[in-house]
């Protein structure tokens, strides 16, 4: 299933995209006792686990007649609101290489706060005074089971799917200060344009075979593939879990492969209307702009 949360004539509602169309899933919702037009739906949806999916599967299959056109909704963020996300600094091996640095013997933890998420085709508006703007293409893994000192052979049975993210940082707070200030570099509004839909784990049985791509106005800039991930997200489960709870509807940001904006001679910097799209095989594409 592709899970999405959308707009439709004023209310916040979660479905499923089916070709071009989209199911509502209110009744699913409102089966588990929760509000069905809220920003928390998918939160909720995602908590009731694979009961909650295995109804979502059996109203799409009973409702297909009911959906509604995509270009008849706006699509927001599939989880507009995480508890948390948990992103991986330097986590493909070609992208340390370009920082100059050796790849890490453990996962490097970073926070991306709850508040920077944005939608589908949102505008990702340049704070005042940041002039180095960059993109990231990541894989992002939603949490769909209670995550504590899991195995990594069984990790993988608590994603309920995964998404596109754009890891947007401002590189002057992370790289131009001391000490760095790498969280709020990457947390600043509209930081983490997410979606366009949460694709269930059954449809990608190895997410360590994914081609990723982003694009500026066009150009190719980041061509990687996930099995180039020094920590793949088996063990970036088993490792975070060890130390914090992962919950439904967190979200982990993977990492990025090599050819983001600051390593490039010389630099390529964001800038107002430009297009950046991002993709990667077996999710679909994320679009969205420079303001």
């Amino acid at each position: 299933m592709k899970l999405t949360s959308y707009e439709h004539r004023g209310q916040l509602l979660v479905g499923a995209v089916v070709g071009e169309r989209v199911v509502d899933l209110s009744s699913v919702v409102l089966s588990l006792g929760h509000d069905a037009i809220s920003r928390d739906s998918m939160l909720a949806l995602l908590a009731g686990g694979d009961a909650a999916m295995e109804a979502a599967r059996k109203h799409l299959a009973q409702a297909s007649r009911q959906a509604i056109a995509l270009n008849d909704v706006r699509l927001l963020a599939p989880i507009p609101r995480p508890g948390k996300i948990v992103a991986i600094g330097r986590n493909y091996a070609d992208h340390a290489a370009e920082t100059g640095v050796k790849p890490f013997e453990n996962p490097r933890i970073i926070a991306k706060l709850p508040s920077c998420v944005v939608g589908p085709g949102a505008v990702v508006r340049r704070p005042t005074g940041v002039t180095k703007l960059d993109y990231e293409v990541e894989l992002g893994v939603v949490v769909g089971r209670r995550a504590k000192l899991v195995s990594r052979a069984d990790a993988l049975e608590h994603v309920a799917g995964y998404t596109i993210l754009d890891d947007v940082s401002a590189r002057e707070f992370q790289f131009d200060v001391s000490p760095a200030q790498t969280t709020f570099a990457k947390s600043m509004d509209d930081f983490c344009p997410l979606g366009p839909w949460i694709v269930t784990r059954d449809e990608i049985p190895d997410p360590q075979r994914l081609a990723l791509k982003l694009w500026v106005n066009g150009e190719l800039l980041q061509d990687g593939n996930t099995h180039d991930m020094i920590f793949g997200v088996a063990q970036l489960i088993e490792y975070i879990s060890r130390y914090m709870t992962l919950e439904p509807g967190d979200v982990i940001a993977t990492g990025t492969p090599a050819g983001v904006g600051a390593f490039r001679k010389p630099p390529r910097w964001l800038q107002p209307s430009d297009k950046v799209e991002l993709e990667i095989a077996g999710i679909g594409r994320l679009l969205h702009w420079i303001g």
